[in-house]
């Protein structure tokens, strides 16, 4: 089963401030471990919402509102595709995740991960 792991953007990310270059090094590290043992898909970071926009449609009728948009807390910082046997799994891939972002940055550090499942289409 493939799962969507989406970390929620901070404030420093809306901002557009690179991150540490201590994490970084160790997600690089755990990635390419991970990418080799075949259980992640794909991983990406997002641009600040300023940079974005979004596309509505209500009433029959499509309007775009550009970013920024509030509440960095709802948003979307970035996000990994992973391949785990349960959901369980899945939630440890995430656990893991997070205390690597714990340990590097230190117990300042407050973030927050969504785990959900990709519905695939049968093939």
């Amino acid at each position: 089963m493939r799962f969507m792991l989406m970390i929620k953007a901070t404030p420093a990310s809306e901002a557009g401030l690179p991150p540490d270059p201590a994490l970084m090094a160790a997600v690089a590290k755990r990635a390419e471990d991970a990418f080799r043992a075949g259980t992640l898909i794909d991983t990406g970071g997002l641009a600040p919402s300023a940079m974005g926009a979004r596309v509505r449609v209500q009433g029959g009728r499509v309007r775009v509102i550009d970013g920024p948009f509030t509440e960095a807390k709802e948003l979307v910082g970035g996000y990994a595709i992973v391949e785990a046997a349960s959901r369980e799994e899945a939630i440890r891939v995430g656990e893991e995740f997070m205390q690597m972002h714990a340990d590097v940055l230190g117990p300042s550090y407050e973030g927050e991960m969504e785990v959900r499942q990709i519905f695939q289409a049968q093939r």
